[in-house]
């Protein structure tokens, strides 16, 4: 099988959703050394209340929160616009199979019972062809054992882009767009919320706050980019950051070489 594996790879070349290099045989959606050239977020666990978790606070009860990687354009930005726009979700599965592996020896997955996605109205997932946040459940799920909970939310307002509009024109703009369909199936449960990307955090606190009207919820959050801008968040004055940026790249990374609107997030 490898052989044929190999052969394959010969005739159709596969590319690190990243960088566009060429994939070695047992690479899998992003090459090796782009994994390690991503800015890490470090997950402090044990009690601690980490930077993201406390912008949150006063708004959903949350349990934990954290990010894989931080956001900081070039070829991150390159690598989520592939997964979201480029149908490359398959980068956000094995990305998400990286971290859940180094977090089992953490206390982050510790008590949750379900994943579920944030999703996508139906219009546009049916012109994008998929949700990438459901492969990213997919890939926490393959390494947990947790089970993907689905259709348990449903978006059931096609808002506009959140590109370009500030901290309170997201929030409003993904105000009440949720609306959950299963609530049997989340009651007295800790749910495990996952995005791609947080840039305010507006969807996903609108999605969160959809779930927390249910009895007895827990929520936790985990996105796999944190943005670059996270003072959009209303954070507690001299409030220290104990989640860490670790793991920096050791070079430069290149600016992406398609126009920079055309890479916008819309968030």
């Amino acid at each position: 099988m490898k052989n044929i594996g190999g052969f394959l790879d010969f005739l159709f070349p596969r590319t690190c959703a990243m960088c566009g290099e060429r994939l070695t045989v047992s690479e899998k959606e992003v090459c090796a050394r782009c994994v390690m050239q991503l800015h890490r977020l470090r997950y402090d666990g044990d009690g601690h209340h980490g930077y993201i978790e406390r912008l949150f606070w006063a708004k959903i009860p949350i349990e934990k929160a954290t990010s894989m990687f931080y956001y900081e354009g070039g070829e991150a930005r390159r690598l989520l616009h592939s997964i979201k726009y480029r149908n490359r979700p398959r980068a956000g599965e094995e990305l998400a199979k990286v971290f859940a592996r180094e977090m089992l020896d953490e206390d982050f997955f510790d008590e949750v019972d379900g994943i579920v996605a944030v999703p996508l109205h139906w219009r546009r997932r049916l012109r994008r062809g998929y949700n990438q946040s459901d492969y990213i459940a997919r890939g926490i799920s393959s390494i947990t054992q947790i089970p993907v909970l689905r259709n348990v939310i449903k978006r059931t307002v096609n808002n506009s882009t959140q590109t370009h509009l500030n901290h309170f024109q997201r929030q409003e703009n993904v105000k009440d767009i949720f609306r959950l369909t299963r609530p049997d199936m989340v009651v007295g449960k800790h749910i495990l919320l996952v995005d791609d990307v947080m840039t305010t955090g507006a969807t996903i606190l609108s999605c969160a706050q959809e779930l927390a009207s249910i009895p007895d919820v827990r929520i936790s959050v985990f996105t796999l980019a944190l943005a670059n801008q996270p003072v959009d968040f209303a954070v507690y004055e001299n409030t220290p950051m104990e989640y860490e940026f670790h793991v920096r790249p050791t070079t430069p990374q290149k600016d992406a070489s398609a126009d920079s609107s055309e890479l916008d997030l819309p968030y």
